[in-house]
């Protein structure tokens, strides 16, 4: 079996559908890829078009053989809903950093009587990674006009925890988004990476 290089950076995203989960982690593969390293990427679309759970995996490094972070390894979770912060916490290594946005979507089971959402979400979070960054996400992203944004801004948050060249994420970033969104984007992500 071929040893991978122990310098491998994974970083687990997660989210509910809709969120922009997919996106988010093309960029990252993308500005991964292009700043020369071998990168593998998989996905997990969950129910994702009924607002069900959508992970991705992002692996990179000078070889990376499998696409997939295996429980404890992730360096970063990337986390678009508090919920699901809680729930992939165990993917998290012991020096892994978290990025959780502080929305709250309730899931329909929940509604049902299925289960509660986790009231101590935050310090569930906070007693297995002291330095998590909570972000509110959504809320600067409808101050620039566009929900759609809290993944760009999420992206500037990562990029100040990722050794990947800041020309890189704005190349990628302009490259994906539709021209006449570009500038909003690009603010959108600074203004991560200010929180960052």
């Amino acid at each position: 079996m071929k040893r991978e290089n122990t310098n491998t950076t994974n970083v687990l995203v997660v989210g509910t559908g809709g969120q922009g989960v997919i996106t988010a982690s093309e960029i990252l593969s993308d500005v991964a890829m292009s700043s020369g390293f071998d990168t593998k990427k998989s996905e997990i679309h969950g129910m994702s078009q009924r607002g069900g759970v959508v992970t991705s995996h992002v692996r990179y490094s000078e070889k990376v053989y499998s696409p997939t972070i295996m429980e404890g390894e992730a360096d970063i979770l990337l986390s678009f809903e508090l919920a699901e912060t809680v729930r992939w916490l165990h993917f998290l290594k012991p020096s892994g950093r978290v990025i959780s946005n502080l929305q709250r979507i309730i899931p329909p089971a929940i509604y049902a009587g299925m289960g509660s959402y986790p009231e101590d979400a935050e310090a569930v979070i906070r007693k297995r990674s002291e330095t998590a960054i909570f972000v509110d996400a959504l809320p600067l992203a409808e101050g620039f006009g566009n929900p759609r944004l809290v993944n760009t801004i999420l992206l500037g948050v990562a990029s100040t925890l990722l050794s990947l060249p800041l020309d890189g994420w704005k190349a990628v970033i302009a490259k994906r988004v539709p021209s006449k969104f570009k500038t909003l984007n690009l603010v959108a992500f600074d203004s991560g990476r200010e929180i960052g």
